[in-house]
């Protein structure tokens, strides 16, 4: 059994992210096995929201150098969840925006 806060992992802080306040959009980084059923329980159990849809993404790590030694970090997945029009705003977002 997998808890909610095992799936969604942090809350995005971007000025992209931000701008999607004012729709109800909010960006998470979740478990790469997370699907959107589960990270819209996951979402509706922490923050007693209600949603609407999800959109999900697979993010490539970047490239990066040390030197001659090339790496790549890691790569991890997004969701943008939306939420209902009747439903309240998440509060851990208010004083970002």
């Amino acid at each position: 059994m997998t808890y909610a806060h095992d799936i969604i992992i942090k809350p995005i802080i971007s000025e992209q992210s931000m701008d999607q306040i004012a729709e109800k959009k909010y960006t998470f980084c979740v478990a790469k096995d997370a699907n959107k059923i589960e990270i819209k329980k996951a979402i509706e159990e922490i923050f007693g929201v209600k949603v609407e849809k999800v959109t999900t993404a697979n993010m490539l790590g970047k490239m990066k150098r040390m030197g001659r030694n090339e790496g790549r970090r890691a790569s991890w997945k997004k969701a943008v969840v939306k939420l209902t029009a009747d439903s309240k705003t998440i509060e851990f977002f208010e004083g970002m925006a």
